[in-house]
C-alpha cells in the first residue's frame, strides 16, 4: 500500500513540475525581445510539458475511478 502512495506522490510532484515548467515557458513567450525561432521552440516545449501534465492528470482520474469502483 505504501508503494501506491509513493507512486501517487511522485506523480503529483511530476504534475506540479510540468505546470511550473509550462509557466516558465509562458514567461519566455511574453518577452518582447524573443526571436521567432526561440518562440517556436518555447511553444513546442510548453505544449509538450502541458501534454505530459494532462496525461498525469488523466491517469489520476482513472485511478480515482478504479478506487471508487471497489
Amino acid at each position: 500500500m505504501a508503494k501506491k502512495t509513493e507512486s501517487f506522490t511522485e506523480k503529483a510532484e511530476g504534475f506540479e513540475s510540468k505546470l511550473e515548467s509550462a509557466k516558465k515557458v509562458l514567461e519566455t513567450l511574453m518577452n518582447p525581445e524573443i526571436t521567432l525561432n526561440e518562440s517556436v521552440k518555447a511553444y513546442e516545449t510548453g505544449m509538450s510539458e502541458l501534454s505530459k501534465a494532462q496525461k498525469i492528470l488523466e491517469d489520476a482520474q482513472i485511478k480515482i475511478t478504479e478506487i471508487k469502483g471497489k
